[in-house]
């Protein structure tokens, strides 16, 4: 876990864990809520991916959470930004392209955590 927590604290939450993970996606890429779930350990917990995701507002340093979308590369989690829209409008000014609410070349862009860390 040294490497996702660069900061050696000892005791860090999962939502810390998870906030750590996303902050390292690359611009361009995306990756999914269980992607960093199963990076950080505990596979089924997507969900709880999800949950720290809708809190990645409030974080510092700042979490890029439009990064992270489900396992099918669609924008499950827009509702959740000011506007709706506004997942899809900051993944396409880093190149991302979406459709129907869908990444284009999801395959192609996933980043994986467990991979690169």
């Amino acid at each position: 876990m040294a490497v996702v927590n660069p900061s050696g604290r000892k005791d860090t939450s999962f939502f810390e864990q998870v906030f750590e993970v996303a902050r390292q996606i690359p611009k361009g890429r995306v990756t999914s809520y269980g992607a960093i779930a199963a990076c950080l350990g505990a596979r089924s917990s997507s969900r709880m991916v999800g949950w720290a995701m809708f809190l990645a507002d409030k974080a510092k340093p700042k979490i890029p959470a439009h990064r992270v979308v489900n396992s099918l590369g669609i924008l499950s989690g827009k509702h959740h930004f000011k506007p709706p829209a506004r997942m899809q409008q900051l993944l396409e000014k880093e190149g991302v392209k979406v459709k129907n609410d869908k990444v284009v070349d999801f395959k192609k862009l996933f980043w994986d955590p467990a991979k690169e860390l």
